[in-house]
């Protein structure tokens, strides 16, 4: 419905959007009674004033944790559309013109402005009753009025404090008394129709000495009233100075409560680092003293389990000394009974009484009831050396887990962001080979220094014969060096590049085509992928977290027992380790991968082992 304002009543400010300080469009109201146009808050929200959380006013910074269903405020918006129609055919809103509130002593003001004082035309609210719609509406609660009644940030000019307060007053003595607010002259201000005459204390135009009261958009400068109507400033976006100053101020209010919310969350980030520190040196100390304790009775189990072994040793050879004992005392009882029928025999063969010797002849001739000892023997398993053989095997087995513990602990440690030195990667460097590419299984694509040490991705194929050990579809090279047994080492330089592969691959491996990898398939690398995706490549890849992103790679791989390992070579740390059964011989495996468009055509390079300190 159309409605005819009395120019009394309104007020530029009181249909302001603070956001965009312009007369607002399609009006709505947030719940804690603020307005804006429709658009400036949902743009707000959308571009920051709202998170997943909750949702702020701009003005009080009340905050919503659900968005608000906005609605357009019919009354405000019809209010304001009057505003904009009154200030399109030249009504002032303020200033000299109906702003300010009514003199008693001046002419009545249809006579001044008859438009607004002519019979209502149909559909038109009649003004009496419009006037005291205006009037319920400044009585509702101040927190519900338009929030642009109030002042917008802390203003410079004490005036506008001044006129605000006057708004106030006279909202009160007319809630009050229904009555026509006692006269007030507002200071001089712009209005939509054109802003008012230059205040003295504006700055002057160097060139025509007029206040500089407009600002050019266009070449970012304040200009003056007669510099607006000349050629060089024809067709510019040109508003009133004092307007475009605040904007500014609002959008440098906007991003300074950004700008807190920013610190106040990185504030509290860092409280956060520190509490976790606080937390880690307290589960340090808690691993620390646990660990120790239990390596403790570690110790006590072993010694113990040492007394017991050498109890079991002590028991036998008494059990063996004792059985030796009983068999030596029935040998010698054996042999004394021997001895004497032995020297009796002796005796009666020098007898010459033949009498005699018949006579005991048949009694001595008869074989003694001897016992036989040739199945008898004294054995022990100490003699087999079985225990000892089952403490050493038990020993080699417990000292190969002992090793794993510091891996597995590192592997399963929470915090992996701090480097742990390694001893293990001094131990296998001393296993280092000299390492050369073999140009023949390369990529056409790939180029190969003379020293066989480097190998980076070229943007075309080369012409190189297409012999059988070479790949075709894979930009990968083999060393020329092969094992099939024993420990070797060596160490590739990768530097900044976002993709590489490096490992071994068995001999027989397809080299033609699209190529399945993998340990089933004989091949044994790690990878890296887009500058941070770590994986060892079995099927499907084993992702690998690695925070410490590392520019030298060390390859370890022991034949015999069918191991390849990964290492941090400046760190000194671990990476991945892989256990499998190497059936062919083995070669070192490097893929550069391709150049990027760029981002990653650098080399990698085998470098020559330095033992780390």
């Amino acid at each position: 419905m159309a409605m005819a304002l009395p120019a009394a009543f309104l007020s530029e400010d009181q249909f302001t959007c603070s956001i965009c300080l312009e007369v607002f469009t399609n009006p709505v109201s947030t719940p804690c009674g603020h307005s804006f146009c429709q658009a400036c808050i949902s743009s707000y929200w959308d571009g920051g004033g709202g998170s997943a959380k909750f949702y702020q006013c701009p003005l009080c910074k009340e905050s919503f944790r659900k968005r608000p269903e906005l609605h357009i405020n019919r009354t405000l918006k019809e209010i304001t559309e009057q505003f904009k129609q009154m200030a399109d055919v030249g009504v002032e809103i303020d200033g000299k013109g109906g702003g300010g509130v009514e003199d008693p002593n001046s002419q009545p003001r249809h006579q001044h402005h008859p438009a607004l004082s002519s019979p209502p035309r149909p559909r038109e609210m009649p003004e009496s009753i419009f006037t005291e719609m205006m009037t319920r509406f400044q009585r509702l609660p101040t927190a519900r009025m338009p929030h642009t009644t109030f002042p917008r940030f802390n203003d410079p000019h004490p005036q506008n404090s001044s006129r605000i307060n006057a708004q106030l007053s006279f909202q009160a003595q007319n809630n009050e008394h229904h009555d026509p607010p006692p006269p007030y002259s507002p200071p001089r201000r712009y209005s939509l129709s054109g802003p008012s005459d230059s205040s003295p204390s504006l700055p002057l135009c160097p060139i025509h000495l007029k206040g500089l009261e407009f600002f050019c958009r266009s070449d970012n400068n304040c200009v003056c009233s007669v510099c607006v109507e000349t050629a060089e400033h024809r067709g510019h976006n040109i508003i009133p100075a004092k307007r475009e100053w605040n904007i500014k101020k609002s959008q440098l209010g906007i991003a300074e409560v950004e700008l807190k919310d920013l610190i106040c969350e990185r504030e509290k980030k860092v409280e956060e680092i520190q509490s976790s520190l606080r937390d880690i040196q307290t589960a340090a100390e808690r691993e620390t003293d646990g660990a120790v304790c239990e390596f403790s009775k570690l110790i006590s189990s072993v010694e113990r389990c040492q007394a017991e072994v050498l109890e079991v040793i002590e028991m036998s050879r008494r059990a063996a000394e004792h059985k030796a004992q009983s068999l030596l005392r029935d040998l010698e009882v054996e042999i004394a009974e021997l001895k004497k029928r032995s020297s009796v025999l002796s005796q009666l063969a020098l007898s010459e009484d033949y009498i005699f010797f018949l006579k005991t002849f048949s009694a001595l001739s008869t074989p003694p009831q001897a016992k036989d000892w040739s199945n008898v023997s004294v054995s022990s398993e100490l003699t087999s050396g079985s225990i000892l053989r089952t403490v050493s095997q038990m020993m080699v087995h417990f000292q190969e887990e002992m090793r794993k513990l510091p891996e597995v602990c590192q592997r399963s440690s929470l915090d992996q962001s701090v480097p742990r030195s390694n001893p293990k990667v001094r131990r296998v460097q001393e296993y280092a080979a000299d390492i050369t590419l073999d140009p023949n299984t390369a990529h056409p694509r790939l180029i190969i220094s003379v020293d066989g040490k480097q190998v980076c991705c070229g943007d075309r194929h080369q012409s190189v014969p297409d012999n059988p050990e070479r790949f075709d579809r894979v930009v990968c090279v083999l060393a020329r060096q092969g094992f099939n047994s024993g420990r070797h080492y060596w160490e590739v330089e990768v530097g900044g590049k976002t993709d590489w592969d490096l490992g071994v691959a068995s001999r027989s491996v397809n080299r033609k085509g699209k190529i399945s990898v993998g340990p089933t398939h004989g091949y044994w690398f790690l990878s890296l992928r887009d500058r941070n995706d770590y994986a060892f490549r079995t099927e499907p890849s084993t992702s690998l977290t690695v925070n410490l992103r590392p520019s030298r790679i060390g390859i370890y791989v022991d034949c015999d027992k069918g191991l390849v390992s990964f290492y941090d070579v400046e760190a000194r740390m671990l990476i991945y380790t892989f256990t499998d059964n190497f059936p062919d011989t083995i070669h070192p495996f490097f893929s550069p991968c391709t150049n990027k468009s760029g981002r990653n055509e650098a080399p990698i390079i085998i470098c020559p082992v330095s033992m780390t300190e």
